[in-house]
């Protein structure tokens, strides 16, 4: 255990709010603030925040696709899901239900392969039931965030995707803060087509130029269905609205990710998407993100 935790350990009991939402399994350790150091992501190389300010555009979608692309790629990746009210990830990777260990450094994500290529941590770990509400007041969510960064092992990787939810309040600002020692490559900014989306996604990226956060570019996720019989696509929920996003922001546009059931299908099933779907009219635009995600790496670090 880390010798820079404060002498205080906080029973689950004590993260319950009057609502009388059910506790953590662990007990949970606060570090102090006061004590920043390297640390546990003293051996990742790029951090990658996933960040839309609207609900349901599909950035735990992203996050992940983007993992298994990098990790075909070559690289070693984390994922840490910092959305703390909705926490998907573990079920789209199929990893629902295991138990999160203690080891000195702090602790130990769950692996997802064999071959620990992609390591995962959740707060969906933690709970006693999947079905468990976290109801939870900024303060508490913030504490926790703060451990998520410091107190996880996540030994040598090339990236560290961070989910987050939908936003610019409490959970956004304390993800930055905790993060900014560690020279974050950027922020991946997801959206939907529609104006409505763009609209609320367009604060987000105010939100990343007021907490100085580069933005490494723009994806329009839900661009488009292609029939898998005739090849027509149809526009569901309008085209073009990610792209002018950028275009007017000023930041690149990195591609449009149409619907397709069997990526839906996928993450159902926590499948590998990016394996076993090359044919897939999703499967280019999701490789050509990640590649533009390793082009961003500085020369030498990639």
């Amino acid at each position: 255990m880390s010798t820079k935790l404060l002498q205080r350990w906080i029973h689950p009991s004590d993260y319950k709010c009057n609502a009388g939402e059910k506790n953590l399994k662990k007990f949970v350790m606060i570090r102090a603030d006061l004590l920043q150091e390297p640390g546990n992501l003293a051996g990742v190389r790029h951090i990658i925040l996933v960040l839309s300010g609207k609900g349901g555009v599909g950035k735990s979608t992203i996050s992940t696709e983007l993992a298994l692309a990098l990790r075909h790629a070559g690289k070693k990746v984390g994922i840490l899901d910092v959305d703390l009210c909705g926490p998907s990830i573990p079920r789209m990777l199929r990893v629902q239900g295991k138990a999160v260990h203690q080891c000195d450094s702090g602790w130990v994500p769950v692996f997802v392969d064999q071959e620990q290529s992609i390591s995962l941590m959740s707060v969906g770990f933690l709970l006693e039931k999947p079905d468990e509400a976290v109801v939870w007041r900024g303060p508490k969510k913030n504490a926790l965030i703060k451990q998520f960064v410091s107190d996880v092992a996540w030994g040598q990787l090339d990236y560290l995707v961070v989910d987050t939810p939908p936003g610019t309040s409490d959970e956004h600002m304390a993800v930055v803060d905790a993060l900014r020692p560690y020279s974050p490559l950027g922020a991946l900014v997801v959206t939907t087509p529609q104006a409505v989306s763009v609209g609320d996604v367009r604060r987000e990226l105010t939100f990343c130029k007021k907490v100085g956060l580069r933005v490494i570019g723009v994806v329009e996720n839900m661009s488009g269905f292609v029939c898998p019989h005739c090849a027509e696509c149809t526009n569901i929920f309008s085209r073009g609205g990610g792209e002018e996003l950028a275009r007017h922001a000023g930041v690149p546009f990195l591609g449009s990710v149409p619907l397709d059931p069997e990526l839906t299908r996928s993450l159902e099933e926590g499948r590998d998407f990016i394996q076993g779907f090359p044919e897939s009219p999703a499967f280019p635009t999701l490789s050509c993100i990640a590649q533009k995600i390793l082009n961003e790496a500085p020369v030498g670090l990639s």
